[in-house]
């Protein structure tokens, strides 16, 4: 009878209303029906009787423990430097490798290329490097800029006559040819036939516009870079320690729809063609090289752009994520780059900048190197390594897009480091440039791991990230699941994703889950915390 009566009730009503309604015999017998309801967390571990201090080592979420990158990997006169940029700016010997290796890839890129077998790789190099402000990242990229900028300003010197005399002969063609447009409004037939053969002929015989060669420009619009591209003979570098290329890039200056076709191109050295009302380009295998420096913070905004990683733009950049020693620096200590050393590092990017730019008459076909047969097989045994590893289920099955294209990336680093080396004569990378590099890019693949989870590549590690952050912003030695979902309800709306990320916590040693017993009533689940997490 009880049951037929509750049926009636309407729905938003309670017991309070069923009691009223139908007598607390009918409330007793909902009750006494009532099914326990199964617990969501069950699936936590639960440690059976573990002493506080029997706690293993966590491994927290967000805390990066990335390996060094040594400046060895360089060669000669390359790796001292770094190493020299490294001590005295006392900063992590990877941001000092990266930005070398983007300085080699805005010196040789496009002049060469490198055969693996099944394909030509450019030696355009994208890398880039995140650490918190203050970390000096300013003091490492200009030291390695400095002979880039010397040489440009040389050029720009040298030049400067031929230049203005240029801009002379153009302005005045222009001029004529304008007086030319205004007759012809008057002109009959005859005249204007005659004037239109003479704007013809002056528009031919304009002679084009000369420019100083760049090698690097900072924050660029993509129609800019189609431009400049086109003026420096189809390659450009962009350098900068500051976010707005990396905006640009991750579309947070337009609602997330950058055009991102002339970056994309410049990395794999496809054809260029733009056509359009305000401007026409066509860039030959274009090269475009990137040397950024930025912020986590601004990682973690990029992360909601939709376009970043379906693009493939994500899977493209050399990641180095250092631990940040801020905090353990000697402010006394001085360790300065000697003046010997800084000449030896300006005359080694001035070797590799010989003969550049080439006369306009001269072939600007790549020059290729070949892999000899045992950089050959050990590159075939690293990228059937990589690709074992990123199946579904894989080691790389979160970061597959990029290790899909690091056997490649890695043929390119080996082309740079061997020209670094041996010079402009070089034709083959051997054993130990291919060593290196694949040394390198085991290196570099924890980094791009924790690169990615600063992007939200993996929500499931943002999530348990967050919960971490909660847990420690309120101390808390304990928790049942219902009170983190109400405090943080706007991020996890359901039961299931709060479980993910427990669980995430408790495969990485930070939580571990308790059945407590209360008294007349079923049991509930507690998550403990490590105390090394609260420390």
């Amino acid at each position: 009878m009880a049951d037929e009566t509750i049926q009636t009730i309407e729905p938003g009503t309670d017991f309070n209303d069923l009691q009223a309604f139908a007598g607390l015999d009918a409330v007793r017998a909902q009750v006494e029906a009532a099914q326990p309801v199964g617990d969501a967390f069950a699936s936590l571990p639960e440690p059976l009787n573990v002493a506080a201090e029997e706690w293993p080592q966590p491994m927290v979420p967000g805390v990066l423990r990335t390996p060094d990158i040594p400046t060895g990997i360089l060669p000669g006169v390359w790796g001292r430097f770094a190493q020299a940029v490294s001590e005295g700016t006392q900063t992590p010997p990877g941001m000092a490798v990266i930005c070398a290796l983007g300085v080699l890839g805005t010196l040789l890129q496009k002049r060469f290329e490198v055969d693996t077998g099944t394909h030509r790789e450019v030696l355009a190099l994208w890398g880039v490097s995140v650490s918190p402000s203050g970390t000096r990242k300013t003091a490492v990229m200009n030291a390695f800029q400095e002979p880039l900028l010397h040489w440009e300003k040389l050029l720009r010197d040298r030049m400067r006559r031929e230049i203005a005399r240029n801009e002379a002969v153009r302005s005045t063609t222009l001029k004529r040819i304008e007086s030319l447009k205004l007759q012809a409004g008057k002109a009959d037939d005859e005249q204007l036939k005659k004037l239109r053969d003479e704007i013809e002929r002056e528009e031919m015989e304009m002679p084009d516009e000369i420019k100083a060669p760049l090698l690097f420009t900072e924050d660029v619009t993509p129609e800019t870079l189609q431009r400049l591209l086109s003026e420096n003979r189809g390659r450009m570098a962009v350098m900068s320690d500051e976010p707005g290329i990396f905006r640009i890039l991750g579309g947070l200056y337009n609602g997330g729809n950058a055009s991102l076709e002339v970056f994309l191109k410049g990395h794999t050295g496809s054809a260029l063609k733009v056509a359009r009302a305000s401007r026409t380009v066509f860039v030959d295998r274009p090269c475009v090289s990137m040397n950024l420096m930025i912020q986590p913070d601004l990682v973690a905004d990029l992360a909601g752009s939709s376009q970043f990683r379906s693009s493939g733009l994500l899977a493209r950049f050399f990641y180095v994520v250092p631990v940040s020693n801020v905090g353990q620096r000697d402010v006394r200590k001085r360790s300065r780059i000697t003046e010997e050393l800084k000449a030896e590092y300006s005359a080694a990017v001035m070797t590799l900048l010989e003969g550049y730019p080439p006369p306009a008459s001269e072939s600007e076909k790549p020059d290729v190197l070949q892999l000899d047969e045992l950089a050959e097989d050990l590159w075939l045994d690293f990228a059937q390594e990589i690709e074992d590893q990123q199946g579904e289920g894989g080691s790389f099955d979160a970061i597959r897009d990029w290790t899909s294209k690091l056997p490649g990336a890695v043929a390119r680093v080996a082309a740079l480091l061997q020209l670094a080396e041996g010079g402009l004569s070089v034709r083959t990378v051997g054993l130990e440039a291919m060593a290196n590099a694949v040394r390198l890019a085991r290196l570099l693949i924890e980094h791009t791991q924790a690169a990615f989870g600063l992007l939200g590549a993996d929500p499931v590690e943002a999530d348990a990230l967050a919960v971490l952050k909660w847990i420690r912003g309120n101390g808390l030695e304990e928790f049942t699941p219902r009170q983190a979902q109400r405090a943080m309800d706007s991020r996890f709306k359901t039961v299931t994703k709060l479980t993910k990320a427990l669980e995430k916590l408790a495969q990485l040693d930070c939580v571990r889950s308790r059945q407590r017993k209360n008294p007349g009533a079923r049991s509930s689940t507690v998550i403990q915390v490590n105390p090394a997490c609260l420390s």
